[in-house]
């Protein structure tokens, strides 16, 4: 029985030798030293979309922190004093909740995401490539050149033109480290504190001073040395593509079955080439232009890698070349697995669709309890170890503690406790308490009820608390009686 003659497919993915790039990653030789990576300027289509995406999230990122609503910023996350605000509504400590389901939200979002798309985000909203490939990366080109230049003036000796360049790079790298360890800051103590620290002297705000340091230092390690290995070998993102995608995941991928086998060719020598009578050949001309611009250094016609980031700079060169050579666009393209090997059209799979009912399932929850939070959150138990006390031969009374809090912009004047379902009192020991803005009030109280109304040890009583004669919330307590 005659064997079976390979795929193109098998022929490509399956043979170790061509799985060898699989063992290593791009950036780091055999002996383990880092190769340095000097990618080609990208132009063409989707490096201008892109562009314009990072400019616009730039500004975003760079704006949010003075962006205020009714006095409170539009987004802070103050883990230092327990304060939070979302779209300018404040958060406490007791919408811990919220956050949980929001992350588990957002986790979900990403898996559901990543399944469907690839590794998109990194490519296109990811801050790190962001500021890589926008900033860092373009203050490179108009400083040191392209990449043969950059090549040439690392390998050249220290002369007065080297080190004129390189300190103006550094600086500005520095300069710009700077800026983003401010705006980093501004998120967690909020834009006024930043500007303080910047403006007042440094003796008055040493502790944010030295943070400020810290952050810049390594937003400068990170974009000045470190680079593409963030994303190779720190974020884990990257690692949980294996575990993510499918064959049927839109990616950046090379269409083996249209370009293989490679062969080079000019342009004046494309006719002869296409004869009836010579042998099939694929599109890719062998350029390696695709691995010149990747900003982490592999071959993407090697098939989906860890280090791929999905930034589309081999679509858009890929595409330059076809038209010089006249064939169609597209050798490099998002497209899946299945479609390309297999010519399949891309289905919604059940995964995908699992996916994407505990997601809707997720976002409905959150929706729910944003809705139903309430804006005062009021606490009122009995303190412990305190036992009923005697007022009179009809009347027993319980010392409480209550702790309410404004999760609201709005400033509460007078907070009331009314009984409800029993007759009887409640005492404030001091005087009324008062909620400011996203602020909280503390203290105790006696609440007094009649003997006749008690069960037993154990009584349940409702307890309406009132801002500024409006009901805000019902808060159930126990009373403590005798045994009967």
């Amino acid at each position: 029985m005659s064997q079976q003659k390979p795929s193109l497919v098998d022929s490509i993915f399956q043979d170790d030798e061509q799985e060898a790039f699989r063992d290593h990653i791009g950036t780091v030789d055999s002996a383990g030293k880092r190769i340095w990576i000097y990618p080609k300027k990208p132009e063409g289509f989707f490096t201008r979309w892109r562009d314009i995406v990072s400019y616009v999230l730039l500004i975003v990122l760079f704006g949010m922190p003075f962006i205020r609503i009714a006095g409170e910023p539009f987004f802070l996350l103050n883990i230092l004093e327990r304060r939070f605000v979302l779209f300018g509504q404040p958060f406490t400590p007791q919408d811990f909740h919220l956050f949980v389901f929001a992350m588990i939200t957002m986790i979900v979002f990403i898996i559901l995401f990543t399944v469907v798309f690839g590794r998109i985000f990194c490519g296109w909203i990811c801050p790190q490539t962001i500021f890589m490939e926008n900033v860092f990366r373009k203050i490179e080109y108009w400083i040191e050149g392209d990449a043969n230049a950059q090549r040439k003036l690392n390998a050249a000796s220290w002369d007065g033109t080297k080190l004129w360049k390189k300190s103006i790079k550094y600086i500005l790298f520095y300069g710009v480290s700077v800026i983003i360890a401010n705006t980093f800051l501004s998120y967690i103590i909020g834009s006024d504190e930043v500007i303080k620290i910047i403006t007042e002297p440094v003796q008055m705000h040493m502790g944010g001073f030295i943070a400020m340091l810290i952050f810049s230092g390594v937003f400068y390690f990170v974009f000045a040395y470190m680079r593409e290995q963030v994303c190779l070998v720190v974020c884990p993102y990257g690692r949980l593509q294996g575990v993510l995608l499918d064959r049927d995941s839109i990616v950046v991928a090379y269409d083996f079955v249209r370009g293989e086998p490679r062969t080079r060719i000019k342009k004046n020598k494309l006719a002869e080439t296409l004869t009836e009578d010579a042998p099939k050949i694929g599109d890719c001309i062998d350029c390696k232009l695709c691995v010149q611009v990747c900003p982490t250094g592999i071959d993407i016609r090697n098939g989906t890698q860890l280090e791929c980031i999905n930034c589309t700079a081999c679509i858009d060169v890929c595409d330059a070349v076809m038209d010089k050579v006249d064939r169609p666009r597209g050798l490099i393209r998002y497209d899946s697995y299945n479609t390309i090997a297999e010519g399949k059209k891309r289905r919604f799979t059940p995964r995908m669709a699992a996916y994407s009912i505990v997601l809707l399932l997720l976002v409905g929850l959150e929706i729910f309890l944003i809705s139903y939070r309430s804006s005062v959150e009021t606490l009122i138990l009995r303190t412990p170890g305190m036992l009923y006390q005697k007022v009179d031969e009809n009347h027993l009374s319980n010392l409480y503690n209550y702790e309410v809090v404004n999760k609201t912009n709005r400033e509460y004047q007078k907070i009331e406790f009314k009984l409800i379902e029993h007759d009887g009192e409640i005492k404030l020991i001091g005087k009324e308490p008062n909620l400011g803005k996203s602020g909280q009030a503390s203290g105790s109280s006696f609440i007094v009820l009649e003997k006749d109304d008690l069960q037993g040890q154990k009584n349940p009583i409702y307890v309406e608390v009132y801002a500024d004669g409006e009901l805000i919330e019902k808060v159930k307590t126990n009373f403590m009686g005798p045994i009967k």
